[in-house]
């Protein structure tokens, strides 16, 4: 679920305290949290409605000047059910801290280790991680298509798994491209200290 920034502002000052998707089926649920550039955003309540019971209050809370607005953007969305979200703004999102961190111990050492050798082992292309990590190193900023060029991998499958690299705090998305994060640096370089200057996959 993707908000406008506009939206997520006025979710993070409490002007905005609605939202409504027309969907095939619910994609969110209940009491789940989403990551989004204002930090962590949450669904506090979903359910079905009907055009006929959006009030011009609700349009308003949702960040729309009237219902008609509103109903012209749900329009805009095709055809299905329409939902009426609850959402609120939870807190900054925990991978800003995460990725911030130069100092690994042996043990978050291990732990990060472990869970990069676990993407790869589920992924049908292999060892991706540290390939893609040593691209990201070599090209910052470079934007999906040159990364996929140089990895080999296909584009949006490499996007989709760079989100992966940066939930766990190791790289930094960019308007263009992306960036290793201080934590995904110090991982790095610890773990070519550990293998004498070479990186193993």
């Amino acid at each position: 679920m993707l908000f406008k920034e506009i939206h997520l502002s006025g979710i993070k000052s409490g002007r905005i305290t609605l939202a409504f998707r027309r969907w095939q089926m619910a994609s969110v649920k209940s009491g789940s949290l989403l990551h989004t550039s204002i930090g962590l955003v949450e669904i506090r309540k979903i359910g079905a409605v009907s055009e006929n019971n959006i009030t011009d209050k609700d349009a308003r809370n949702a960040g729309f000047a009237s219902k008609e607005q509103l109903m012209k953007s749900l329009t805009r969305s095709g055809t299905g059910t329409i939902f009426k979200i609850s959402v609120g703004y939870h807190s900054a999102d925990p991978r800003i801290k995460l990725r911030e961190q130069t100092d690994l111990s042996e043990q978050q050492f291990s732990d990060l280790k472990h869970k990069l050798e676990r993407l790869d082992n589920r992924s049908r292309q292999g060892h991706w991680t540290t390939k893609t990590l040593l691209t990201i190193k070599d090209n910052p900023n470079l934007h999906a298509i040159g990364l996929a060029k140089l990895t080999g991998f296909e584009k949006e499958w490499l996007k989709l798994n760079i989100r992966k690299l940066k939930n766990l705090g190791l790289t930094i998305s960019h308007p263009v491209g992306y960036e290793l994060s201080p934590l995904g640096n110090a991982y790095i370089k610890m773990r070519l200290s550990k293998n004498h200057g070479k990186m193993d996959e």
